[in-house]
């Protein structure tokens, strides 16, 4: 598979057009960034790390039999896809009270939520990712009504694979967030799954192993985020 131009470079990876249309590359940097990118750094290994966190997380999620665009590893850094024509929302799922959902209500940290919440964000870094519901994104053309029903399902489909996996791995998969793209008439899971997107802690110790380590300069984050990949069975050799 040739890669050619650059179509894309957001905060974490860069997305490559290839010799097929209707496949891309996605590369994954070790750039890392918090706070709409106030908070920059570059960290030893992300990429590496990431990459394949995401390459095992959409497998798993494949073989339960939820689409995704991922389809192989190219390298220690790159993923083929396919490529999807994106919907502009985050969908925000949320097993435990943490981040936002507490300083927007005031709960406790690591409240359990039962049943867990379901948001949706504009995807909008000029905007700052604002908060939204179905209702604005009919009417200012972000999805239509069978796209959000999908999204909807789709997303906790995901929770019932991902709250077990980690569960049974000694994990709390506490919150994170999922995009998704049209490819041939089809919505599929787009993106990546990895600790940069979620919030995991030790079920034993609550010590966070995610992308919080960052911001909240607790130190180790990529030890981290490689010890959540060990327990889950991802190979970083």
């Amino acid at each position: 598979m040739e890669k050619r131009e650059q179509l894309y470079a957001g905060k974490a990876k860069s997305v490559f057009a290839t010799d097929d249309p209707s496949r891309v590359i996605m590369v994954y940097r070790n750039d890392t960034s918090a706070f709409d990118g106030k908070k920059l750094a570059q960290l030893d290994r992300k990429g590496m790390v990431n990459n394949r966190f995401n390459a095992f997380i959409m497998s798993r999620l494949q073989d339960a039999g939820i689409p995704t665009h991922f389809e192989r590893l190219l390298s220690d850094t790159e993923s083929l896809v396919r490529r999807l024509d994106m919907v502009p929302l985050e969908c925000v799922v949320r097993n435990f009270a943490a981040g936002s959902l507490v300083r927007r209500y005031g709960l406790e940290e690591g409240q359990v939520i039962n049943p867990p919440t379901y948001e949706l964000f504009l995807k909008s870094d000029k905007l700052g990712d604002p908060m939204c519901n179905e209702s604005h994104a009919l009417a200012f053309g972000w999805a239509t009504q069978q796209q959000l029903d999908e999204m909807k399902a789709l997303t906790h489909r995901v929770n019932a694979v991902l709250k077990t996996l980690f569960d049974e791995a000694g994990m709390l998969l506490v919150d994170y967030k999922l995009e998704f793209g049209m490819c041939d008439g089809r919505l599929v899971l787009g993106d990546e799954f990895s600790p940069d997107g979620c919030r995991i802690w030790d079920k034993a110790t609550r010590k966070k192993m995610d992308k919080d380590r960052f911001r909240q300069d607790l130190g180790d984050v990529i030890e981290a985020y490689e010890e959540v990949g060990r327990r889950l069975g991802v190979s970083f050799d």
